[in-house]
């Protein structure tokens, strides 16, 4: 074997074996929200920063994407309560805009690739002000 080859092979062991990017299924999904923003709530626009732990969100779909690690999702978000939702695949803040005064509520879910969930649903009230 050449030096190159060594020092490749070398590389790819190690990179194969490293925690970060290896997961096991005792790691599991977790998403942290934060507060809403409040400056752009007096303006009817929700911004929700959040993180998510032991999964990337990202716009990936289907049966093959389960065996991917480190594991990969994406969110399902509803506004108050409603029935439908929309896939998240960002991993940026969310962001809705137009809401009308008073108290709403948005529910996020982190999902596989097959749309399962891999967490509880994180639930965030908050209330438009008045101007």
């Amino acid at each position: 074997m050449s030096r190159a080859t060594g020092f490749i092979t070398a590389i790819a062991f190690l990179w194969a074996g490293s925690p970060t990017l290896s997961q096991s299924t005792q790691d599991m999904p977790k998403i942290v929200v934060d507060a809403p923003l409040a400056e752009p709530l007096s303006r009817g626009v929700v911004i929700l920063h959040y993180r998510t732990e032991n999964l990337q969100i990202v716009p990936v779909f289907g049966p093959n994407a389960l065996d991917v690690s480190p594991r990969i999702g994406h969110l399902h978000v509803a506004v108050d309560g409603a029935s439908w939702v929309w896939a998240d695949t960002s991993g940026g803040p969310i962001i809705v805009a137009g809401l009308p005064l008073g108290p709403h509520k948005i529910e996020i879910t982190p999902v596989n690739a097959n749309h399962q969930p891999l967490d509880q649903t994180v639930i965030v009230e908050f209330m438009i002000p008045e101007k």
